[in-house]
């Protein structure tokens, strides 16, 4: 009897050791901020005040197969938020509007498909800087002196301007928008 009162003591002891000895710090909590992604807004570009959505819009990052976001069918956007690389100091994405897949009238093979739409792409530059946040949530990247460059060369452009909200931009949050792009 006595040898089953000290195991359970035993075992209460241990299990209040174990639960006391986690620190408030060992979980990152969702409220802080970690590494932000870049806020996109789309503007009319003759009425400069007004929200113009892209309709059937794809953005998929160059060099990678997946789409990023694919507003396609009948669903429209005027606000987007891009990851942009921590280990780089730029990352390029396709904007593709009137984004669609034709089939080539021959739904049954795949092999025949192709995209149609026009795709601008775009290309963020920037510094990146690493900031401590704390044990549990460890390092955020903010990125400084972020400018949007376009493809020169293409002559049917859709965006037309990419306007930051702030001289000298950076992106140290998500809860304001970063660029206007002028459609």
């Amino acid at each position: 009897m006595k040898f089953n009162i000290i195991k359970r003591i035993s075992l209460a002891v241990f299990l209040l050791a174990t639960v006391c000895t986690c620190e408030r710090d060992d979980i990152c909590p969702e409220d802080v901020p970690t590494t932000p992604r870049l806020i996109l807004e789309f503007f009319d570009v003759s009425n400069q005040e007004n929200n113009k959505n892209v309709p059937n819009l794809r953005i998929q990052g160059v060099g990678n197969d997946d789409a990023l976001s694919d507003f396609t069918g009948n669903s429209t956007v005027s606000e987007v938020e891009l990851p942009l690389k921590t280990d780089e100091s730029s990352t390029s994405f396709s904007f593709r509007r009137d984004y669609a897949i034709d089939d080539n009238g021959t739904p049954g093979d795949t092999s025949d498909d192709f995209v149609t739409g026009n795709e601008d792409i775009i290309t963020i530059n920037y510094i990146t800087e690493n900031v401590y946040v704390s044990r549990a949530c460890g390092y955020k990247t903010i990125y400084r002196t972020v400018n949007i460059q376009f493809d020169l060369d293409d002559m049917d452009r859709w965006i037309v301007l990419a306007q930051p909200l702030n001289d000298n931009q950076s992106i140290e949050d998500e809860t304001t928008t970063h660029f206007n792009f002028f459609h």
